[in-house]
């Protein structure tokens, strides 16, 4: 009998396993693990004393990096969703041991194999939310890699006890330490619930208040021609758009505009202009699209579709953003990796990943815009006062707490970035070390670097009237926050100045921050950003299920 026969089962068996685990298709062998793997039985299957040893060693190695029931954080996915309904225990034992560090994964072959096999047996025992709940226990305190009493950072880095609105950052090439400087921490957060006296903060002249609450998984944010907001709510698959705003600043109207679908993010309205046509949507899998006039609040017509893309959903990084050229002749979709750093030149999965993709908006052959680029799928835009298309790249992990930096640049059509085998110009990474010398100099170096492991989402150019004049034309980005540092970083929306010139110079403010508490604990995650008719500013937190506004007061 195959193991995590039922849903239960398999949300707990997430939690042992690693991004890395996306790296393997499903219907073939899991990892390439020898006959012997698959056949091995564990030899406390059903104990209860076995499966309390495991709890404990599970809380104390696993649980930083693969949270709560096995949904993951960071480049650690969701495994509930019943991909490895055929791994075995022996499987799973055997690659708990191998590991794969590439890809984040510690082996554990220095655990005796007893508490190895005691692991999986607490596991295959997580078939209740009870048990799921007694695991989320905090791991032992010299455990923690949060150290909230670790010395500050050396600038330029930071993190999150020194992002403050006001506070700027500039990173360069020459900024960068060795690989491997410091240790690769697995420091995923388990969120907690907002305090009720705590609220994010904005620089002086800002209010902040709370736009939307009780959402599901809040993601992307866009504004309408006609000022309705979209927000695409992924986890439930449907297409949120509210209207109108009261004195609390809150929406008149809420409505579901189409429901059902298979992880929606990417959202673009198209032709541009103030009479789009239809409703683009980018999920993990494919783009379609949905017949959209200005005010409509339901979808007046079926999906149509417009365009597979790589790897069809499965493995790795999933968000997919859409956006157009300003000529609407081109739609750009961003694809991010299936792993970590697996060599594409080896790895079947990673073909036509990592890059920006385009095509004919209404007859779609996809062909690589630009490549090397880990993942952009948490957002792409076109700057409205160049043309350019922008986008905001996660960098690879494991490599240490100030290695790879995040980064948000413009792209240059045909442009190399890096990934796998270089970084941030004539940087290789050690892990492919003597592969694809004649890319080294090919390599370009992003526009502004960000904290590494920020997380770096989705992002707007603000063409908005409210806010002060120097701030037109600006880039705000949402940083998720990071899982691969030892303290933490991001967790904020940041603005880039470009300086009424549609150009960066390299350096980045904090903007909007306190999602943090003092003593490290989350409570929410910046994702989408739009800017709304009225020129404020909005914001979803997939942390809190939230939807932020940022307006200006001048107070």
């Amino acid at each position: 009998m195959r193991w995590f026969a039922s849903s239960h089962a398999l949300a707990a068996a997430a939690i042992l396993l690693p991004a890395a685990l996306f790296a393997a298709d499903v219907d073939a062998k899991f990892h390439n693990a020898p006959a012997s793997a698959q056949a091995a039985k564990n030899p406390y299957a059903g104990q209860e004393e076995a499966a309390q040893v495991g709890k404990k060693l599970y809380a104390r190695n696993c649980l930083s990096c693969h949270g709560k029931m096995g949904k993951g954080t960071g480049n650690v996915p969701s495994l509930v969703d019943g991909k490895l309904d055929s791994v075995t225990p022996g499987e799973v034992f055997w690659f708990i041991t191998r590991g794969d560090k590439d890809n984040g994964m510690p082996a554990w072959a220095s655990l005796p194999a007893k508490q190895r096999w005691q692991i999986v047996t607490y596991v295959e025992s997580m078939g209740t939310s009870q048990a799921a709940q007694e695991a989320s226990a905090p791991p032992p305190p010299d455990m923690n890699p949060s150290k909230l009493k670790a010395p500050p950072p050396t600038p330029p880095f930071t993190d999150f006890r020194y992002e403050k609105p006001g506070t700027f950052h500039k990173i360069t090439v020459n900024d960068l330490p060795q690989p491997y400087a410091t240790k690769s921490a697995y420091n995923s957060p388990d969120l907690v619930a907002r305090p009720g006296n705590v609220w994010p903060a904005a620089p002086v002249g800002f209010k902040v208040e709370l736009y939307g609450a009780g959402l599901d998984n809040p993601r992307t944010l866009r504004t309408a021609p006609n000022g309705d907001i979209f927000l695409a709510e992924t986890d439930p698959g449907h297409i949120r758009v509210f209207r109108g705003l009261t004195a609390g600043g809150k929406p008149e109207q809420s409505a579901i505009f189409v429901s059902g679908l298979k992880q929606p993010y990417g959202l673009a309205f198209y032709p541009a202009g103030p009479d789009p046509q239809w409703l683009y949507v980018g999920s993990a899998a494919e783009v379609v699209r949905f017949p959209y006039h200005n005010g409509d609040l339901k979808a007046s017509g079926s999906q149509q579709h417009i365009a597979d893309l790589p790897g069809r959903g499965w493995f790795g990084h999933s968000t997919r953003a859409v956006e157009f050229s300003r000529d609407g002749k081109r739609m750009f979709v961003a694809v991010g990796s299936a792993s970590n750093v697996d060599d594409p030149d080896t790895t079947p999965r990673e073909k036509d990943r990592a890059d920006i993709l385009a095509c004919d908006p209404e007859n779609c052959v996809l062909s690589v815009y630009a490549y090397g680029i880990r993942n952009a799928g948490g957002g792409i835009a076109v700057n409205p006062q160049t043309g350019e298309l922008w986008c905001s790249v996660n960098e690879r992990d494991a490599l240490g707490d100030n290695l790879v930096p995040d980064y948000i640049t413009h792209l240059q059509e045909g442009g190399f970035y890096g990934w796998p085998w270089w970084y941030i110009g004539a940087h290789q990474d050690p892990r492919h070390r003597g592969k694809h010398p004649e890319l080294k100099d090919k390599v370009i170096v992003p526009d502004v670097l960000l904290q590494s492991h920020n997380a770096s989402l989705e992002f707007t150019f603000y063409e908005g009237q409210q806010f002060p004049t120097g701030y037109k034309g600006d880039i705000f980005a949402s940083e998720h926050g990071s899982w691969n540092k030892a303290v933490r970083v991001g967790y904020e929306v940041i603005r880039v100045p470009l300086h009424q010139t549609g150009h960066a110079s390299g350096e980045y403010e904090d903007f909007l921050t306190g999602f943090v508490l003092p003593d490290g604990n989350v409570w929410g995650r910046p994702v989408g950003i739009t800017v709304a008719s009225d020129g404020s500013l909005l914001v979803s937190d997939d942390g809190s299920n939230s939807v932020w506004r940022v307006s200006y007061t001048g107070k």
